[in-house]
């Protein structure tokens, strides 16, 4: 898409660091430079804010994530796009069929009301929930992934949706300030919902994780 649009060699494409690096490495192999901004802490999508002071003279395109099954604020983005005379470009998520969408909520919804000691999730914007995304209050990463061990440890599955900012990652480090990006990294974690889950399976997370949740306190 960017090639058919005529990015390429000396334009620069404004692109979330909170993901996969396949998105970055799309931009290179266009020719462009992948440019990094920071995510609305809520939503885990591009924040049009910082989207806009990341903006320059070479900025071409915009590329918008929509992260976990909640959707980017695209109104605003296409917006800035239009005031600036950018592409804004959406890499969706691929989305389970209705019924299984809507058993996840119901998971979702049983963990949003049981869960203490941990962040959950914003259901708001017609989240479907790809992944049940909780923060882990604390000091960061240390403690998020001791928590994640002890709920293996337990048989809970669960998994660290960022493990490392592609702003990070040596063949794109860049020297930028993404706290809501960094501070994701570090206390982010994803808890099952899958359709296959029982009640008790639910009720075995849940108990699982508040047998934890009061051991970390957040920092102060």
């Amino acid at each position: 898409m960017l090639r058919a649009a005529g990015v390429g060699l000396g334009d620069e494409v404004v692109v979330p660091a909170f993901g996969n690096v396949e998105v970055a490495e799309a931009v290179t192999l266009a020719g462009a430079l992948p440019v990094f901004a920071d995510i609305d802490p809520v939503t885990y999508c591009l924040d049009p804010l910082s989207v806009e002071a990341a903006v320059t003279s070479r900025t071409a395109a915009v590329v918008v994530v929509h992260r976990f099954g909640r959707r980017a604020d695209i109104g605003r983005l296409h917006t800035l796009g239009q005031r600036h005379g950018l592409l804004v470009l959406k890499q969706g998520e691929s989305e389970a069929p209705y019924d299984e969408m809507a058993q996840r909520r119901e998971r979702a919804a049983y963990l949003d009301t049981r869960l203490k000691g941990v962040r959950t999730p914003d259901g708001g914007d017609g989240h479907t929930y790809q992944q049940y995304v909780v923060r882990v209050p604390g000091n960061g990463r240390p403690d998020r992934d001791a928590f994640a061990r002890a709920l293996r440890t337990k048989g809970v599955e669960c998994g660290v949706p960022v493990k490392t900012p592609v702003h990070r990652l040596p063949e794109f480090r860049r020297c930028v300030s993404l706290p809501q990006t960094e501070l994701a990294a570090d206390e982010t974690l994803a808890l099952p919902v899958d359709a296959a889950l029982t009640k008790r399976d639910m009720q075995r997370i849940a108990s699982a994780c508040n047998a934890l949740g009061g051991l970390l306190q957040p920092a102060f």
